[in-house]
């Protein structure tokens, strides 16, 4: 079932990218504004190499700021929002899967019995990436809802970019 919604995610995507060259992604409004106030950084890389038609793993890392937490991608509540990532392939470029840790158990102060699944600290995705002979630019945005010991924020998205050189 993941799978199948990071192929369609994809897919949709892609087509959007082909469909508008020009035009933005559909997480992109004003990047600078929107990285300014994030509460979850993305870290590195900004460039990886691959060997051209081989299967490899990239490793997205971030980093959620002091004091708070995100929920998992496999929050135990279905009324929590999910961590979630976005890709849009480039033509020559595919993003098979993405594999996200496991959460970290935390119990609210206000309802110590619960437990939620989260990411708090530094945290990795890993981006199964097959890409063809040539430089890439993959955009993609990480989905998330960050809460501090009280409340939650409204979601956020954190916008990504990695350049992707196939030899």
């Amino acid at each position: 079932m993941r799978r199948l919604l990071y192929v369609v995610l994809a897919g949709a995507l892609c087509l959007s990218l082909r469909c508008a060259n020009s035009q933005k992604l559909a997480w992109q409004s004003d990047a600078s504004k929107a990285d300014q106030h994030q509460l979850v950084k993305f870290l590195y890389p900004e460039q990886v190499s691959l060997t051209a038609g081989k299967p490899d793993i990239v490793e997205l890392h971030f980093r959620v700021n002091d004091g708070l937490h995100i929920n998992s991608h496999t929050p135990r509540a279905k009324s929590l929002i999910p961590t979630q990532l976005m890709v849009g392939e480039p033509e020559g470029v595919n993003v098979a899967s993405v594999d996200f840790p496991a959460g970290t158990d935390y119990s609210p102060a206000f309802s110590p019995e619960d437990k939620l699944s989260v990411y708090t600290g530094e945290f990795v995705l890993r981006a199964h990436v097959t890409a063809q002979k040539g430089d890439h630019l993959v955009q993609a945005a990480l989905r998330y809802q960050a809460c501090d010991a009280n409340s939650c924020y409204p979601p956020k998205t954190a916008s990504i970019a990695v350049s992707v050189i196939a030899k």
